[in-house]
């Protein structure tokens, strides 16, 4: 079974040709509309956009679980905090 297909995520995100600041917008919307302790999954070109989203994110009050590079994008999963 190829683990790195299968997403623990409760929601998925592709923002794949989303420009900065927009992918970290609809990012942080879509996480406030999760439930607390849920995981979104994050698709995001190289470059700017997984250089600066995982840092406003964490700067935001989010918790990045795990970056990992795909083929041509990166996938990200960030936790909905438990207040």
């Amino acid at each position: 079974m190829n683990q790195s297909f299968l997403s623990s995520a409760d929601a998925q995100l592709d923002l794949r040709g989303t420009p900065c600041p927009i992918n970290f917008v609809r990012t942080k919307l879509r996480l406030e509309k999760m439930t607390p302790g849920s995981l979104l999954e994050v698709w995001l070109d190289p470059g700017e956009p997984i250089e600066q989203v995982p840092d406003s994110l964490t700067m935001a009050g989010y918790q990045i679980e795990q970056i990992e590079e795909r083929d041509g994008f990166f996938v990200l999963q960030v936790r909905h905090p438990v207040k």
